[in-house]
């Protein structure tokens, strides 16, 4: 089955990315995760569920994130991302878990309980330009909540992403 969906990736980083989570995991294994799972429960998951998005796949310290609306999905990545800013407004910088979240619109294919295609591999690939507590979307994306949600975005102009044939426009949030 195919049709147009949202996809999020969204990475859990820590402000270095993956290099300091794979220390922060080495310094205190039980501490990182028991954050992590702290994360998804009050603030995560429930914020993709009023949203009314669903959890396709997590890999450890990502996820990837089905919406059948860009609104929605805009709306709950900003809340994540606000959310986690909070979170960790006390926490030092050196220890902080912070995600990175790539969005886009686009066909999907869908398998049983996961999805494929295009559409999943630009989202993986936004989030991997993104800054740490960033969002970044496509301009598809940009194009469909535009004038929608009360969220500023700047053009980053083309970005080459890896194994996407041509460069993509993309936005990030300020």
């Amino acid at each position: 089955m195919t049709g147009e969906r949202v996809a999020t990736a969204a990475g859990g980083r820590s402000g270095g990315g993956c290099r300091r989570l794979q220390r922060l995991m080495g310094r205190d294994e039980e501490r990182t995760l028991a954050d992590l799972k702290a994360s998804r429960r009050t603030l995560i998951d429930p914020c993709i569920a009023a949203h009314r998005g669903r959890i396709v796949k997590t890999t450890g310290d990502g996820m990837l994130v089905e919406f059948a609306s860009a609104v929605d999905a805009a709306r709950c990545a900003v809340e994540v991302q606000r959310g986690m800013a909070t979170q960790n407004a006390d926490v030092p910088q050196d220890v902080r878990i912070e995600f990175r979240i790539g969005m886009h619109v686009g066909d999907i294919i869908i398998d049983d309980n996961d999805i494929f295609g295009d559409g999943v591999n630009i989202a993986a690939r936004l989030e991997g330009i993104a800054d740490p507590g960033g969002v970044v979307i496509s301009d598809d994306a940009q194009r469909q909540i535009r004038g929608k949600v009360d969220i500023a975005f700047d053009d980053m102009g083309p970005q080459a992403l890896k194994n996407i044939a041509e460069p993509m426009r993309a936005w990030r949030t300020r």
